[in-house]
């Protein structure tokens, strides 16, 4: 199978285009033929030489979708011919974070970097998704980022008609604005430094879109009619921890969403004085997985909207790296 290969950060192209031997599945796995796959944030920063690479010679790609074209002799849940999507781990089943519903966490299980730059891709059957019928292979492969937000509302306990901002209209920050608003928050602004989203994020479930910059706070003050309760931080930038506690309210929250990889100050006496809560969720249990499958397309928003750009497998390594730098892309799914 043709795949694109991790050959190490300070490169002219990360990811180079190889063939690699098909894998086979293994007693309790599937063999999926990777129809899309998204371009992830995390993907470039973890190839960027930042410390946090992925190893050299993996394959990347970790919102995918496709079929099933094999299935290990233990397999019972699916079947060859079944469209899924899959999540990065498939715990144990029997450790602490298998039953707090996190099996990133788990200790013990298969983990799989992502396999979805590949032409096929081997995961465990517990870490398939089975698509409904309603939804294409591009809804498919949409189903991991969004799951990310769903969990970051859900993670906050928000009540009903609660104030919230939303720094950043990435993909996360968008897959935050969906949900915050479809699981019973009041108004919603949306923050960033370019306005290129502003459409998105208002169609996506967002009231108000500021520019950040010196007038931010009090123009999201305006536009929710006091401090937020709730900032989900959805960028991962140096300084946005700390933008984050100016902005929210007294005994509000900050859903640290952006998985910063570096240190990243903040005065604690400013959070205190609010008496602010700060949480850092990390993906999602395989029911909120699952649920996003089942009811994303409820409603009038189409989430694939977020998609802007649609490249082929020989092209990703150079699509790749113009990503690094500014652009007006969303979300770019790799076509196979």
């Amino acid at each position: 199978m043709k795949a694109a290969v991790f050959k190490g950060p300070n490169r002219a192209q990360a990811l180079q285009i190889e063939t690699l031997q098909d894998p086979v599945p293994g007693p309790s796995d599937l063999l999926v033929k990777v129809g899309r796959c998204g371009i992830c944030g995390t993907d470039l920063h973890m190839t960027s030489g930042h410390g946090w690479d992925f190893p050299v010679g993996s394959v990347l790609g970790h919102e995918f979708a496709g079929e099933v074209v094999a299935v290990g002799r233990d397999v019972e849940r699916h079947r060859v011919g079944d469209r899924v999507s899959g999540m990065a781990k498939a715990g144990c089943g029997a450790c602490e974070a298998c039953f707090r519903g996190l099996p990133l966490f788990c200790p013990n299980g298969a983990m799989t970097l992502g396999g979805g730059f590949g032409e096929y891709v081997r995961i465990h059957d517990r870490a398939a998704t089975r698509l409904p019928a309603t939804l294409s292979l591009a809804d498919g492969a949409l189903v991991e980022p969004l799951a990310i937000g769903m969990h970051g509302v859900a993670m906050a306990n928000m009540r009903l008609g609660a104030r919230v901002l939303v720094i950043g209209a990435g993909s996360v920050g968008l897959a935050t604005i969906f949900w915050a608003r479809r699981l019973g928050a009041g108004r919603i602004v949306a923050a960033s430094r370019s306005v290129a989203r502003s459409p998105m994020a208002l169609a996506m479930g967002a009231d108000v879109f500021v520019q950040t910059g010196p007038d931010e706070v009090g123009e999201v003050i305006e536009a929710l009619g006091n401090s937020p309760e709730i900032v989900f931080e959805c960028v991962g930038a140096l300084g946005l921890l700390e933008q984050s506690i100016n902005h929210v309210a007294v005994f509000g929250q900050v859903v640290s969403l952006g998985f910063c990889t570096s240190p990243d100050a903040v005065v604690p006496a400013t959070a205190a004085f609010k008496q602010v809560r700060i949480s850092f969720p990390l993906t999602y249990s395989p029911e909120e997985f699952e649920r996003v499958a089942d009811i994303m397309l409820a409603g009038k928003v189409d989430p694939k909207m977020m998609i802007t750009s649609e490249v082929s497998l020989d092209d990703l390594p150079a699509t790749f790296e113009q990503l690094r730098s500014s652009n007006d892309q969303t979300k770019v799914h790799v076509v196979m």
